[in-house]
């Protein structure tokens, strides 16, 4: 029997919760043939008066099961999991456009919700008329529409379609037109389902400095499976499995856990033994690789980037098919190749990433990425692309690994973890037999990066005044 469903706004003593649900879950029931929808209802009420025994013609289905969480004024969190894991389900639960079998949810505030593309767009209305008929669904009277209106077109930035049907538009243009939307709305919570999937990359980078801000007055529930944006925007994340909750903590800790699972959709994990050496590191020599005078100035300056670099953890978190192990990572001098233990934003390096197979290798991959302390991929590398034409066989019980020489980037402070793996296959097409996630740790103490993820040190720098041809 459904439970009757209960929105009503949280109490008093709850001003900075914007959303609470309690042992949500939605069932569905699946019918083999369209004629059952009838039987089982007529047979149950047979039963009653004839001696024949009730029968049940249809299967359970749960969507959701007991999902709890509570979303704080102000907090962002972010919901991910496999295709069929209840993601949307949940959205639409707390949206109010589904009930729910059981459980309770109470929200405070308005709520904004981006579902899916196009969502409450009638195609024949031009985008006008849809921007009128979408915003007052959300609750804004006409003529806080008129006043919002410039405002939303200027976001979208569909140009003249705005006054053509949306049955014309892209999905791209959709998606554009109905973020803006739901962006003026002067909602308080807001719910975004995979809306950044489409669209180009200028627009993408529009809508995520709107919930940056948003942030700061609001609270967003936030479905992505783009880990990066998820680690970026989310305070706290909420991995679903098969309607359930799998996992509920900190972005990073939860995405790295979501890494794991995809891996272990296509292939067996298995427990690893868990192996490497400690790498002991020689003092740093003095940054000599600079001549101009501006890196002279930072060189000698508290604005050098001194980034102190720690030893090997073979005892990271992991995970894997088995058959291969990583061994070793380091940071070594590209000149004398003496493992370092301090390294200058700007300096050449190479990063060195050993392993041991454990069975032949055909088709082997060593690789290497930097993730800043957010989880946010900032470069990494790869063997696959330089030996794709003649990949080497590793016999088994062989040590083996990959060097890459590359100018370190200036990185601004803080902390920032190597991860570093060993795969079997292609780029495309590969099982990860190891992976290390955070083998390698290194702190930023310094740094001239004013903005921006990294810093590219610029060989030379000139500022001079040019007079114009005629003059």
């Amino acid at each position: 029997m459904l439970e009757e469903l209960q929105t009503r706004p949280l109490p008093a003593d709850a001003d900075d919760v914007s959303v609470r649900a309690d042992g949500l879950s939605k069932q569905y029931l699946l019918w083999d043939n369209p004629r059952d929808r009838l039987k089982h209802p007529l047979r149950y009420m047979a039963s009653k008066w004839l001696p024949i025994q009730p029968k049940t013609y249809f299967r359970e289905f749960w969507a959701l099961r007991d999902v709890s969480f509570t979303l704080h004024r102000g907090e962002t969190l972010g919901v991910i999991g496999r295709n069929g894991s209840g993601k949307s389900t949940l959205l639409q639960l707390v949206c109010g456009t589904l009930t729910p079998t059981s459980g309770t949810f109470h929200t405070q505030g308005r709520v904004s919700a981006l579902l899916e593309l196009g969502s409450g767009f009638n195609p024949e209305y031009s985008g006008k008329d849809n921007v009128y008929m979408n915003a007052s669904i959300l609750g804004l009277s006409t003529q806080e529409i008129d006043a919002r209106y410039d405002e939303i077109v200027e976001f979208a930035d569909i140009g003249e379609f705005i006054d053509q049907p949306v049955k014309t538009y892209s999905s791209g243009m959709f998606v554009r037109l109905a973020f803006a939307v739901a962006a003026h709305v002067d909602a308080e919570i807001l719910v975004v389902d995979e809306a950044l999937a489409v669209g180009d990359a200028f627009f993408t980078q529009k809508c995520m400095r709107y919930m940056r801000r948003f942030r700061e007055r609001g609270s967003l529930l936030f479905v992505s499976h783009d880990t990066g944006a998820v680690t970026n925007l989310c305070d706290r994340v909420l991995m679903l499995e098969n309607g359930v909750v799998k996992a509920d903590g900190a972005a990073r800790d939860v995405c790295d856990l979501y890494l794991e699972d995809m891996f272990a959709a296509q292939q067996p994990i298995e427990a690893m033994r868990q192996g490497g050496q400690v790498l002991h590191c020689a003092p740093r020599r003095v940054h000599a690789d600079v001549v101009d005078q501006r890196a002279k100035y930072v060189n000698l300056s508290v604005l050098r980037n001194d980034i102190e670099v720690f030893k090997f953890a073979p005892a990271a978190k992991a995970f894997g098919a088995g058959g291969a192990q990583v061994t070793h990572v380091a940071i070594i001098d590209a000149d004398t190749g003496g493992r370092i233990s301090w390294v200058v934003g700007g300096e050449l390096v190479t990063v060195v990433v050993g392993a041991h197979a454990e069975t032949e290798l055909t088709q082997p991959i060593l690789g290497f990425l930097v993730k800043d302390r957010l989880g946010q991929v900032l470069f990494s590398d790869n063997t696959y692309l330089t030996y794709q034409e003649a990949p080497p066989s590793i016999p088994s019980g062989t040590d083996f690994e990959a060097r890459f020489t590359l100018r370190f980037p200036i990185l601004p402070a803080g902390e920032y973890v190597v991860a570093a793996s060993v795969a079997q296959g292609t780029q495309s097409d590969h099982v990860q037999l190891h992976w290390l996630h955070e083998a390698l740790m290194f702190t930023s103490h310094s740094s001239s990066t004013a903005t921006g993820l990294v810093g590219v040190p610029a060989v030379n720098i000139v500022m001079e005044q040019v007079d114009k041809e005629g003059a």
